[in-house]
């Protein structure tokens, strides 16, 4: 580039870079290139991202802009960086200056992250002054998106505008070669937020004052939190989004008391250690599950369980994984290490399970948790840090050495996911169960954090103020709305309630089969055959569809097959009972009932009567094509689980009996008359084998390659039909990992391309993504 101006072959350059730059140490960053290679000018954050002028020799322009993508902080994710020649100035010096607003908001939150190493080892040095600091933070690490309020990413627009800054850590923020250079949540125990303990009823001892704060205060409260926790006690914990129930993770009497206080029978709990080498010893970790461990993000990664390891029996019951996460503040670091000169014991593993009762969205501000806590905790660890967006934890698994997301919320939410065209503000609602939304403007589809199941008022509440909250950060409008097509659906409510807004509706499963196509960048006018198979979803013709084999595009679909219907008895409260659906499958392929089945064994005579009845009349039935019920229907019939206390229980079970016994796996087959997938003959297999004493385990991975092989030979079919040749998998029950493996190998193996999530969840947690695609594409808002 050549500068309109120039001086002794001097130039000046103004530069946009747009992305996640704010709050990750990029002004610090580029003050820092800039004065190594000897540039003048300044940088600073305003609305769009982060602006540049910089001048000086040619060639070090050249190299600095090389070196600003090539070299830029990890936590920052450059999207685009434009460059343009203006006036030499003549300065002399390169400066920070003040963050400004400029309008429609372009850039990025950056995600909470983990404390880092740096950070770390000043935790822990004596001679550090922020030795056993509990909110320690430098550029690197430490709160973004909790805190923020608005943008720029400034410390007046976080909630740490409480707190001003002492005179030490003042020089530290205006020092360029600091670390802690512009950090916006920087303090320390002097100016810096507090931490403290009190009893369920809001009971604390004095907070000390900023003056009088001392490391003595935040170790009392941790040697506090930890002497409870080794009697067995529940403590809630403030994190960095929201509350924690914290309790020994290797106490049955522990356990046994948090699950009822919560009123979770079965439903796992996470499980925090204090390094990878103690979650070795819980679990199973390949490189991929401890690169995951160990990122910055820290989710939830589900291991497979180590037999005889220390957790109690009660964290998983019945469940051959247990996820398991690091400390990622320095609170829970400080939680795993003893007190100096403390006899309080330090945990060797602790569950950290979300701050609410079942189905509750998270708690996070004080006064909130004090009043829905009181019940459930035995004391309270706190701080003062405000918390201004909830956010719970993520959750992910492993597949084919990669991660697949489970529920993408803290250290991943609210990075965008970049659509394949351009798309007007637009608001999507996601899905009923495992609730995000999507906020949508040009090119960036924001997915917000997990919120939760819609089923009550609390969840509905957080949803609309998650909702004003992205709205008011990135300074977008939406002039439309879009919902599933369900009509008994809250979100759907929520929105058409919203009279100002046009509502577009997107069926359920098109919804799926958007999502990943938008996650491998395919363009508006590309389609898949798509497999999406889930538990629930509403269907064109009003029926519970939740099998189905679709030719999509996001324009829209062709329902190419799908599992065949069979009636529900009950409907919805069917889930909760796999051997009701069990029994409607059996009555569906025509298989008697006989009375050593298990699923006729774990129903009472005057049931079995009453289930007959209306399976034979249609009577309070409802027809579904759903494969998610169709595996709650097979863990029934070999006898793994009758009832179900949480989602996708039974079906969990049978992926975990299946991975243990598939040397010995049985053969099976699905009929496919026409445009229908009938499962009849892989039940009157597994029934046959039951009679033949086949082991459960072995019949639930014959089934497992039932579904693989169906999934290779229907795709390999309908390629040759349409000459579309990549096939995308989505939809919750492709949370099961042994499928999605088993799958990718039948359709690898006939030439096919597969698409799995890497990006957002296969479960309805994904389904946002996919209703801003099918609005957004071309013409789509117009339709």
């Amino acid at each position: 580039m050549t500068a309109l101006t120039t001086s002794d072959d001097r130039a000046r350059h103004r530069i946009r870079v747009v992305g996640v730059v704010q709050g990750v140490g990029f002004r610090p960053f580029v003050h820092r290139l800039a004065t190594e290679l000897d540039l003048a000018g300044h940088v600073g954050n305003d609305s769009e991202g982060v602006f540049v002028e910089v001048e000086g020799a040619a060639l070090a322009l050249g190299d600095f802009e090389l070196r600003l993508r090539q070299e830029a902080p990890p936590l920052a994710r450059i999207h685009a960086i434009e460059a343009a020649p203006v006036d030499v100035l003549g300065e002399d010096s390169f400066r920070i200056v003040e963050s400004r607003a400029t309008g429609a908001v372009k850039t990025f939150v950056s995600p909470d992250v983990a404390v880092c190493d740096d950070c770390l080892s000043e935790l822990f040095d004596p001679q550090d002054r922020r030795y056993r600091y509990p909110f320690i933070n430098c550029t690197n690490c430490g709160p973004r998106f909790t805190i923020t309020v608005t943008l720029p990413y400034d410390r007046p627009n976080t909630t740490m505008a409480g707190f001003p800054l002492c005179e030490d850590c003042a020089d530290e923020y205006d020092d360029p070669g600091d670390r802690r250079f512009h950090a916006q949540p920087v303090a320390c125990a002097v100016c810096g937020p507090r931490l403290w303990m009190e009893g369920p009823g809001g009971t604390a001892p004095a907070v000390p004052s900023a003056s009088t704060a001392t490391v003595d205060g935040s170790d009392a409260a941790i040697g506090a939190a930890q002497r409870a926790l080794a009697r067995g006690e529940v403590v809630a914990v403030k994190g960095l989004g929201g509350y924690h129930l914290a309790c020994d993770a290797t106490s049955d009497r522990a356990l046994d008391e948090l699950r009822h206080r919560k009123h979770r029978a079965d439903k796992p709990f996470a499980v925090m250690v204090r390094d990878l080498a103690s979650a070795d010893r819980l679990a199973v970790t390949g490189p991929c599950e401890a690169a995951l461990l160990t990122s910055p993000q820290r989710p939830i990664v589900l291991l497979r369980k180590r037999e005889g390891g220390p957790l109690s029996r009660l964290v998983a019951p019945g469940n051959p994984d247990v996820g398991v996460l690091l400390p990622y503040t320095p609170v829970h670091h400080l939680l795993f290490e003893p007190v100096p000169g403390s006899d309080a014991p330090a945990p060797q593993a602790l569950v950290m399970t979300s701050g609410n009762l079942s189905e509750e969205p998270i708690c996070y501000e004080d006064g909130d948790a004090r009043r829905r806590l009181r019940f459930l905790a035995d004391a309270f660890l706190v701080h003062d840090r405000p918390i201004h967006v909830p956010c719970d934890d993520s959750v992910v698994r492993v597949d084919e050495g990669e991660e697949l997301p489970i529920r993408r919320s803290r250290g991943y939410a609210p990075l965008p996911v970049r659509l394949p065209f351009e798309s007007a503000p637009l608001l999507a609602m996601g899905g009923e169960l495992k609730n995000t939304f999507c906020l949508a403007s040009g090119r960036e589809a924001w997915m917000s954090q997990h919120i939760g199941d819609m089923g009550s008022l609390e969840t509905l509440a957080a949803f609309e103020r998650s909702t004003r909250q992205f709205a008011e950060i990135y300074s977008v409008d939406a002039g439309r709305l879009a919902a599933d097509a369900h009509p008994g659906y809250q979100t759907r409510r929520w929105a058409e309630d919203r009279r100002a807004q046009p509502v577009g509706l997107v069926q359920h499963h098109h919804a799926h089969i958007a999502a990943v196509m938008v996650e491998h960048g395919l363009s508006a006018g590309e389609r898949v055959i798509g497999y999406a198979f889930d538990g629930t979803g509403y269907g064109e013709d009003g029926s519970i569809w939740g099998g189905e084999v679709l030719l999509a595009g996001y324009a829209g679909f062709e329902r190419a097959a799908h599992l065949r219907y069979v009636p529900l008895p009950g409907g919805d409260a069917a889930i909760r009972r796999p051997y009701r659906v069990a029994l409607a499958h059996l009555f569906a392929a025509g298989i008697e009932w006989a009375p050593d089945l298990p699923p006729v064994k774990a129903a009472s005579e005057a049931e079995l009567r009453a289930i007959g009845r209306q399976l034979e009349r249609g009577v309070q039935c409802t027809p579904t094509s759903s494969m998610g019920r169709l595996f709650d229907a097979v863990s029934s019939l070999v006898g793994l689980r009758h009832t179900a206390s949480y989602e996708a229980q039974a079906a969990i079970e049978l992926e975990g009996a299946a991975m243990e016994h598939l040397e010995a796996a049985r053969a099976y087959r699905f009929a496919t008359p026409g445009d229908e997938i009938d499962p009849a003959p892989v039940l009157r297999a597994i029934v046959t084998d039951l009679g033949s004493g086949c082991l459960p385990g072995a019949i639930a991975a014959g089934f497992h390659l039932a579904v693989a092989g169906l999934i290779g030979e229907s795709a390999a079919r309908l390629s040759r039909q349409s000459g579309l040749r990549r096939v995308a998998l989505s939809g919750g029950v492709f949370q099961n990992v042994l499928l999605v493996r088993l799958a990718r190998t039948e359709l690898r193996r006939r030439g096919l391309e597969v698409l799995t999530h890497r990006l957002v969840p296969p479960n309805d947690g994904g389904l946002a993504l996919g209703q801003v695609a099918v609005l957004a594409r071309p013409n789509g808002l117009d339709a």
